[in-house]
């Protein structure tokens, strides 16, 4: 391309910068008289002022240059805007390509569709003012901020045709996860992925503060990102005629290192190094383009431009007149025809069908979905000969069925983890695949590869975002991780389950698999650690959101895991999170009697109760609170033979609730089939014990039942000292039911002492020798007479 060429090029390229940045002020700011073809008057202007002017400009100023790439490369790109205040970018940006309008068809390309689109922003009953989910292309909504650059790397991953520009706000590179992201590089296989091309957008503020990398000088930004592995290049100015010029070379440059880093490796032999990937540093003034200053106070390079930087515009003339003498900068006559159309001129920089960024397929990642190749989980059955005499691991014969889905399915799962597939017994993947590693490899390392598809970094934020990427762009995964410790990502598991609740209303976005968790390592099985490492709340968290988009299970065995796994990797739209341990323990139900238990969600264990109408129910949920039932059952018939005993054990939680509150819940027929509507229900509940209470306070019995669970005590101890101390133990269960059955206190005062006795023996027990009592360590289910 000739200079003169590019210098026309760029001059149209302006043009439809100054169109984003138009469309972009109306939608903050008008209700009507969008083309501003009458003077500017109160009415015309919205009652509340909402959103987010000083990203957006920078934000349009990329995807103007992403355009042109795509335009002059044939290139697929995904645009992750990290910024989720720039949203009137976004939509400003999909609109002006047409892709707005095809999915929202009222939205039209003309000045009564202008109209629309400025007034729904932020205003009731219209759209938010992030990349939400309504927001076409966009896999990121950025509401809270830190998550865009591990979502990028999640979607580039598998899918070697794509490059995924992420723009990462520098409020944004503050956050933590965000700090962690840039070493997604080193787990980039250039053969078989795509590639990222991190943007830096440093504006200078946040909210109403400076920010680190804005303020960094360009020696220390160099070197920090040279540091991660990147080959920084800087776009840096004010003066917009440079800025495009130095923007065109940057991509150009970053583009044409990419494909020769693909080209390489696809076509030449195994990388030994990680590729010096390109990175933009773009800096540019907050609220670029806007007014310099309001009422004597600067605005333009300043934090106050973050918002609303003319917030009186309704009530003050003198700030009306502001806006207008600011919307009327871009020239609308210049972009848009009598219409409201964009200028054909400016419509031809656009790319054409699915190379618009707003209608990629890759942004609405179940247009390109394949269903998992799953195998037969009879394949895995464990054989338990009676209930209780067989001893097994349950994540491990998981691990084993784990294997043959990356062998039927090899771009399309990955599992991910912080470091933990070994420790929570998955290890059985490794016989099929490596852990991937781009870094240097040493001759006595171990399960690392270059095609490995186990994602293990430590740092949770990462394994939820790679997951949340990958999932949102098509394809399928886990992510296993110590219970404890998946609370770092609460706050991640709010943004997703909010994207998928809103997703389910919008019938262009098509389903996406469900996003799966292991939770192993858990409460109960992790007396090594102590008490830092023991806490099972996170179901509490997920138990919150809305029903139709979560599920929590809780596979008593290695069977009713391998049903309860193999059920959830096949859903979609979903957030499924599963709580099983490692640890060798009983094994109660073969294969056939598993998958009917797990299909209806709860029941009774006819093989561990007594005929007939109950005068206890044993409860349980989890696995380590099945066993302590089971044994607590034995010690009852040993103590009372006469006593009727019913076993309910439960594998699907929010069954508990009623059918209105959740889709799987029981009807009150069922429910009171199972747990009475008079009898005492002693309920031994994995997690903390008010979360019992919740889920079945609308039942009929709710008032009889009594749960035990997880009540904060801990210590580094040994596992069956862990459930005495919460008083989860077989000894403070059988109590329990001696004491809520009507009379059996009052008649048997001497079981109650001997129970008493065999805690405090426990105690000394443990604290001479270290250990569990043999009877404990020993204990096999004797089953019923």
């Amino acid at each position: 391309m000739t200079q003169e060429s590019l210098t026309n090029e760029l001059e149209l390229l302006d043009k439809y910068w100054r169109a984003a940045n138009y469309l972009s002020v109306g939608q903050i700011y008008l209700m009507s008289n969008p083309l501003l073809r009458n003077p500017l008057l109160p009415e015309h202007i919205k009652p509340r002022l909402l959103g987010h002017w000083g990203t957006t400009p920078g934000l349009n100023f990329i995807y103007a240059h992403l355009n042109r790439i795509i335009r002059q490369r044939d290139l697929d790109l995904l645009y992750v805007c990290g910024p989720g205040h720039g949203g009137p970018g976004m939509v400003a940006n999909t609109w002006l390509e047409g892709s707005y309008s095809e999915v929202y068809p009222h939205i039209s390309e003309d000045e009564a569709g202008m109209q629309r689109l400025f007034k729904q922003f932020s205003f009731p009953g219209g759209i938010p003012s992030h990349a939400a989910p309504e927001t076409p292309g966009s896999i990121n909504e950025g509401g809270e901020l830190g998550y865009s650059l591990s979502h990028a790397f999640g979607a580039a991953f598998d899918h070697p045709d794509l490059i995924v520009p992420c723009v990462i706000g520098d409020g944004e590179a503050e956050t933590g996860p965000l700090a962690a992201s840039w070493h997604g590089i080193k787990f980039l296989n250039a053969r078989r992925d795509g590639a990222v091309l991190p943007i830096l957008h440093l504006n200078g503020y946040k909210i109403a503060n400076p920010t680190i990398l804005g303020r960094s000088s360009d020696e220390d930004l160099k070197q920090l990102f040279s540091g991660y592995g990147y080959e920084p290049l800087f776009v840096c100015g004010h003066e917009p005629a440079d800025m495009h010029r130095q923007m065109a070379k940057a991509l150009d440059v970053a583009f044409t290192s990419i494909a020769e880093f693909q080209d390489e490796t696809r076509n030449g032999s195994e990388p030994v190094a990680v590729p010096r990937w390109p990175m933009i540093v773009l800096r540019s003034p907050k609220g670029w383009t806007g007014p310099k200053e309001v009422d004597g106070n600067k605005v333009e390079d300043f934090w106050r431009a973050h918002q609303v930087p003319v917030a009186a515009c309704r009530e003050d003339e003198s700030h009306r007149l502001i806006l207008e003498n600011w919307m009327r900068s871009y020239q609308p006559d210049e972009l848009f025809d009598i219409s409201g159309r964009l200028k054909p001129e400016l419509r031809a920089l656009v790319p054409v069908g699915n190379k618009r960024m707003g209608s990629s397929p890759y942004a609405n990642g179940g247009r390109l979905r394949r269903e998992l190749r799953t195998p037969d989980i009879y394949d895995f059955a464990l054989e338990i000969g009676q209930p209780g005499s067989t001893s097994g691991q349950a994540t491990e014969l998981f691990g084993r069925y784990l294997s043959e889905i990356f062998r039927r399915n090899q771009d399309n799962f990955r599992l991910f983890g912080p470091d933990e597939t070994a420790s929570n017994r998955l290890s059985p993947v490794f016989d099929v695949t490596d852990r991937t590693w781009m870094e240097p490899l040493k001759d006595y390392d171990e399960q690392l590869g270059r095609d490995g598809r186990v994602m293990e970094i430590l740092s949770e934020h990462q394994c939820q975002g790679w997951l949340e990427g990958y999932l949102l762009t098509g394809r399928h995964g886990l992510f296993n991780c110590y219970e404890a410790f998946i609370h770092i990502v609460d706050s991640m598991f709010n943004q997703h389950a909010k994207w998928l609740k809103v997703t389910r209303k919008l019938g262009w976005r098509k389903p996406v698999s469900s996003l799966n968790y292991l939770l192993s390592s858990h409460v109960w099985r992790q007396d090594h650690n102590g008490y830092s490492h023991q806490d099972p709340g996170f179901i509490d968290h997920v138990a919150n959101k809305k029903a139709d988009i979560v599920r929590i299970y809780l596979p008593p065995d290695a069977n009713t895991l391998l049903w309860v796994g193999d059920h959830c990797l096949r859903t979609w739209d979903r957030i499924n999170v599963i709580v099983a341990g490692k640890q060798p323990s009983p094994q109660w139900l073969d294969m056939d009697s598993a998958i009917v238990h797990c299909e209806a969600g709860m029941g009774v264990w006819e093989w561990a109760s007594s005929a007939g109408e109950p005068d206890v129910i044993m409860a349980c949920a989890g696995d380590v609170p099945t066993m302590e039932t089971l044994a607590a059952v034995d010690l009852l018939r040993a103590y009372l033979p006469d006593l009727r005993i019913r076993v309910v054990n439960v594998v699907d939680l929010l069954a508990m609730q009623t059918q209105e509150q959740h889709p799987h819940g029981k009807s009150e027929a069922e429910f009171d089939a199972l747990f009475t509507c008079d009898k005492p229900v002693i309920f031994a509940f994995h997690g903390y014990p008010s979360l019992i209470h919740r889920l079945t306070y609308q039942r009929n019995n709710h008032r009889n039942f009594h749960v035990h669970g997880f009540n904060e005590e801990g210590a580094t101890t040994t596992p069956f000292d862990m459930t005495v101390l919460n008083e989860l133990d077989r000894y403070h269960l059988a109590q329990a039911a001696i004491i809520h059955v009507p009379g059996l206190a009052d008649r048997h005062p001497e079981l109650l002492d001997d129970l008493q006795e065999r805690i405090a023996e426990h105690h000394r027990y443990v604290r001479e020798n270290g250990d569990d009592l043999p009877e404990v360590k020993n204990w096999i289910w004797k089953g019923t007479e």
